[in-house]
Formats: structure tokens, C-alpha cells, sequence
């Protein structure tokens, strides 16, 4: 990418308090943020509707660009990537979103195009109930879907357990801050991030110097859906970041998961609102998310890849040997006479196949009699 076009891409991000939509839509007719930036005296004669704002602060831009300048040293001193909307690296699917930013700054090692995203999101006063979704989630999507990416907030609560599950199941896992990539809140979470970086990645549109004002919150709340393919509320009060995340999910053409809570419960009040409003599918488990999100083919051929393998590795097995293979793999740890019924072979043929079996470390017999696959 050219430093030209990442200064300009600073620069004009100096102005996007003032029409983020505005600035991305005059992104998007003139190709570049070189382009936009050499337009500047004459930005109606490319977008009609520009606000009258945003037409005097792009007649200021040069005296952003020092700064601008400043900002590409810090980066290039700390491994921050700067990602603009034409890179290749930038997330396309936010790049979809009209309010999408110019430039975002990266520090992490996680594909941000991955084929699957989901943000995670939810209450800062997560529950032991929360927590315990969430870390069934993640158990049970390492199994079903391993090749994924997990989002969110880096915040207190669902965020920072999302985070902590995801690494611990071997999912890449990107935080998208508040703030610039200068520091860090809250600070409390920095051995997690630091984790982020080397399995995952921090994300951010601000530039350095951003302090974590609320209304940085919310902004950053639609980086997180639009770099997502679906959105997963855990816990939430009746009002609440995760619920501006699900809605801005909603208005992306999102699809959008709540966990159902009781009836009463302050923190599952927001899911339970989403699900009867119908602004959030209700799923009880990872499997239920996966099958709506039509994700099941990618466990299916990934199960005949590892079928594929174990015969593989099992190429001298006779016919019979491998019928009780293959019915061990569907029912495991069967007794001898269970797996006689099952296979069809005669107990008193199906001892020898066993002990052959067991000689070529293909099962083992466990305790009770029982016979367990290997591998």
C-alpha cells in the first residue's frame, strides 16, 4: 500500500466525527483517500449531499496531515498495520458497511477475512450462568467449527471471558478497542492482550492520544458487528452495549443469537427481549448456532477427511477388521457383545478379529470389557 495513501487515510480520519457515511461514500466513488484528499476544494462536484461540514473541514486537511505523519512513525516503530479500505488486509466484510472507516490500525496475527467470524458480546456483570455459556460455547465450536474467529470488546464481563475461552480452545481471537493502540482499558486485561497478539489481534479506527470516551463505545460497537458474520449475545440487561451491538448487527444484514435466560433475571432480561421481538434467533448451544448458520457442511467434510485418514492408517485391516472399525467409530466403547450385535460378527469369531486388532494398536479393552478405538 502506498504512504501516501495511508497518510491521506490519517488524515481524513481527523474529520469522520463529522459524516463517517459521508466520507466513506466520497471513499468509494473517487477510489482512493489520495483521490478524496485532491478533490478537496470541490467535494460537491463528487458528492452533491455532502453536509456543509463536511465540505469546510475537508478545506482544513493539510494541517492534519502532520499528524498524520506522526501517527504512520508511531505505527511503523510498534508493528501497527495500517490497514486501508483498498488493503487486502482490511476486513471486507466491514468494508460492506456504509459507515465503514477508512483506515483501521492492527496489531495481531489472526486473518481478518477469516471464512468464518462471530462477535461474541454481552454484559459487563456477567453471571456465573453467562460465564458457563460461554465457556461451553467455545468448548463445543472447537469440535464443530475449529477453523473460526472470535470478536469482541475487550471489555469487563462477556467480552474478556469470550477472549480468555477462545485462546484456551485455540481460537484466534481479536479485541476492537476504544481507543488507540498507545494504551490499553481497561488495563487490567493486558496479559490477555498481550496473548491476543500472538493468537489473534487488537483492532482499532482511533488514532493514538484517543482517550476511551463512551461515545468511543458505541462507535466501536459497529467494527465489531460488521467485521462479523453473526452475532452472539450471551447476557444482557434490558439496556446495554451488547444490545447497540445486536441491533447494529440487525441493520447490517446480520444475523443475530441470543441465549434465552429466566424469566426475572436482570442480566438475561436484553436476550430474552431480542428473542420474543424477534431481533435475535434463540439457540441453547454451540451446535444450535452452527446448524443455523448452515455451517454443518464444513463438519461433515471435515469428518470424511478424517475418515479418509484413518483408513489410511489402518490400510492392512481385513474386511471384517474394519467393520468393527467402522462401528466403533459410530458407537465407541461397546462390549464385546453390544459390538457383536452391532458389526454382525459371531462372539465367538469376533474374539479373534478383537485380539488382532489389539495386537495392531487399533483398540484397546478397557476396564468392564469394554473395547475403545485408538487415535
Amino acid at each position: 500500500m502506498n504512504e501516501n495513501e495511508k497518510l491521506y487515510a490519517i488524515a481524513l480520519t481527523r474529520l469522520n466525527y463529522f459524516n463517517l457515511a459521508g466520507l466513506a461514500e466520497l471513499y468509494r466513488r473517487l477510489g482512493s483517500a489520495t483521490a478524496v484528499v485532491e478533490h478537496r476544494q470541490d467535494i460537491r462536484a463528487v458528492l452533491p449531499n455532502a453536509s456543509p461540514r463536511l465540505v469546510e473541514a475537508m478545506k482544513t486537511i493539510d494541517r492534519h496531515l502532520r499528524l498524520a505523519e506522526t501517527e504512520l512513525e508511531y505505527n511503523a516503530r510498534n508493528g501497527i498495520e495500517t490497514l486501508c479500505m483498498a488493503d487486502s488486509r482490511y476486513p471486507q466484510r466491514l468494508k460492506e458497511c456504509d459507515d465503514a472507516p477508512l483506515v483501521l490500525f492492527y496489531k495481531g496475527t489472526a486473518n481478518l477475512n477469516a471464512p468464518r467470524v462471530v462477535c461474541v458480546v454481552g454484559t459487563r456483570r456477567c453471571t456465573v450462568y453467562g460465564q458457563d455459556l460461554v465457556r461451553r460455547l467455545m468448548q463445543d465450536l472447537r469440535s464443530l467449527c475449529p477453523e473460526l474467529l472470535v470478536v469482541s470488546g475487550l471489555a469487563y464481563g462477556v467480552d474478556i471471558n469470550a477472549h480468555r475461552c477462545a485462546l484456551q480452545n485455540g481460537f484466534p481471537t481479536v479485541g476492537i478497542l476504544a481507543h488507540g493502540l498507545d494504551d490499553l482499558y481497561p488495563p487490567r486485561h493486558r496479559p490477555t492482550a498481550d496473548e491476543m497478539v500472538k493468537n489473534g489481534g487488537l483492532l482499532t479506527e482511533f488514532l493514538t492520544n484517543t482517550n476511551a470516551d463512551k461515545l468511543n463505545f458505541v462507535r466501536r460497537n459497529r467494527i465489531v458487528a460488521g467485521i462479523s458474520d453473526a452475532c452472539i449475545v450471551v447476557e444482557s440487561a434490558a439496556h446495554g452495549g451488547g444490545l447497540i451491538t445486536a441491533s447494529i448487527a440487525n441493520s447490517y444484514g446480520r444475523d443475530v443469537f441470543a441465549f434465552p435466560g429466566a424469566v426475572g433475571a436482570p442480566y438475561s432480561e436484553g436476550c430474552n427481549h431480542l428473542i420474543r421481538d424477534n431481533k435475535a434467533a434463540l439457540i441453547t448451544s454451540a451446535l444450535d448456532f452452527v446448524r443455523a448458520m448452515n455451517w454443518e457442511d464444513e463438519l461433515r467434510c471435515r469428518q470424511k477427511g478424517r475418515l479418509a485418514v484413518e483408513r489410511q492408517l489402518f490400510p492392512d485391516l481385513s474386511a471384517e477388521e474394519q467393520r468393527i472399525v467402522a462401528t466403533l467409530q459410530k458407537h465407541n466403547d461397546l462390549q464385546i457383545n453390544m459390538l457383536s450385535v452391532q458389526a454382525g460378527i459371531p462372539i465367538s469369531h469376533l474374539t479373534s478379529l478383537l485380539f488382532q486388532l489389539e495386537m495392531k494398536g487399533v483398540i484397546k479393552m478397557l476396564a468392564g470389557g469394554t473395547y475403545h478405538l485408538l487415535g
